[in-house]
């Protein structure tokens, strides 16, 4: 009689892989929290959401260390880290930005850019991580900048929602390009998302 196999993905876990599950969770904390503050407008869960994202950053930097300690690394930990990056790291920023008065019609463009570059950013990085390590067990540099560098974009946003700057009062103000609004804030994110699938530059890891 076969055993039941109730939970047995969960088993496969390493201890490092709770840690990028808890950057995950994070992430998508801090969706909800967007759209919390959309639907009822208190800034406070707008915050919350921002606050969520430095702690999944901690949440990413303890994974890799963790598994470099046990000396656990596997695939599955390294597409797991990714797919929580995506969440964190990407769709997150966008979606606190879109929260915080990016709704323009350009700004949607460029808001899906952004998120667009991170998920090429980490797909490359994946197929890539062996010939960068150069037969190492480490990768020695990253090529354009780290999808968590995005962690300086919701920063901004939280200067922003604490200064009462957001929505209509969105800094730069809104331009009418064509038939869509652009905040020239949002370029921030055009410019975040072009250094994330750049080739030419590369950055040492730590």
């Amino acid at each position: 009689m076969q055993r039941p196999r109730h939970f047995s993905m969960l088993r496969e876990f390493q201890l490092a892989d709770w840690f990028t599950l808890g950057n995950a969770f994070c992430g998508t904390g801090a969706v909800f929290a967007a759209m919390r503050f959309l639907q009822d407008g208190v800034v406070r869960d707008l915050m919350v959401g921002m606050a969520l994202i430095p702690l999944a950053f901690i949440f990413d930097a303890l994974d890799g260390r963790i598994a470099r300690w046990r000396k656990v690394a596997s695939t599955l930990g390294r597409e797991l880290d990714s797919l929580a990056d995506v969440i964190s790291f990407g769709v997150a920023p966008a979606a606190l930005g879109y929260a915080c008065g990016l709704q323009g019609g350009w700004d949607w463009v460029v808001l899906s850019y952004f998120v667009g570059c991170g998920v090429s950013r980490l797909a490359r990085y994946n197929v890539t991580a062996e010939t960068l390590a150069d037969g190492g067990d480490k990768v020695k540099f990253f090529e354009g900048t780290p999808i968590p560098t995005s962690l300086a974009i919701v920063i901004l946003l939280a200067v922003a929602a604490g200064l009462g700057r957001i929505g209509d009062e969105l800094w730069f103000g809104a331009w009418q390009v064509g038939p869509w609004q652009l905040h020239p804030l949002v370029l921030v994110y055009a410019v975040s998302g072009s250094l994330m699938i750049s080739k030419t530059l590369r950055i040492p890891k730590p």
